[in-house]
């Protein structure tokens, strides 16, 4: 099994792609070990000492690496625990797991929601996913689009960046009723 990786804009975040599926749908965010107990795949990338956060996408894992570790040292535990895993042909996530989407919007606001998450979907996440994160839907209130930010995404220094400059003016292009975008802190599993 030959696994590449990839520099992502955050640099405490490396991006895997172990040549093969990794989720069937969605992706899901582990910020700690105590959330990785439903993957085993989690898991085991968890037990490398200096691993901060993992997150699943379709095709590809991202690891977060905790500040005072080098990348030089903690790649190798890394890969090692990637190919481990799927040489054990263990599932990634426990049946009883689920991904994450975006949050379920119902009221007034469902049309423009529709439209948010639509963009979100056809323009926005493909592109996210490139460099190994993700951005959900969370809340739409008094025309502020709020979103999760996940995976490399999440604590990037560049992210503020994306949202303002990018995302922001994407959807008020689209849809006039959205005036602003904000990030939320976290998004419970």
């Amino acid at each position: 099994m030959y696994i590449q990786t990839e520099m992502t804009p955050n640099p405490a975040t490396l991006k895997f792609l172990p040549g093969e599926k990794v989720l069937e749908a969605g992706s899901i965010d582990f910020t700690n070990s105590e959330k990785a107990n439903s993957s085993p795949l989690a898991k085991r990338i968890f037990e490398v000492e200096g691993v901060d956060g993992v997150f699943l996408g379709l095709d590809f894992i991202t690891v977060t690496k905790l500040q005072e570790f080098d990348w030089e040292h903690l790649k190798p535990g890394v890969l090692g625990a990637i190919m481990d895993h799927f040489q054990s042909e263990e599932p990634v996530l426990h049946e009883d797991s689920s991904t994450v989407s975006h949050a379920v919007h119902e009221g007034p606001n469902s049309e423009i929601v529709d439209k948010i998450t639509e963009l979100l979907d056809t323009r926005i996440r493909p592109a996210v996913a490139q460099d190994g994160g993700d951005i959900t839907f969370h809340n739409f209130e008094n025309g502020i689009v709020y979103l999760h930010m996940q995976g490399a995404c999440a604590g990037c220094p560049s992210s503020t960046m994306t949202l303002k400059m990018g995302i922001e003016n994407l959807l008020r292009h689209y849809i006039p009723e959205v005036s602003e975008v904000r990030p939320i802190s976290e998004q419970p599993l």
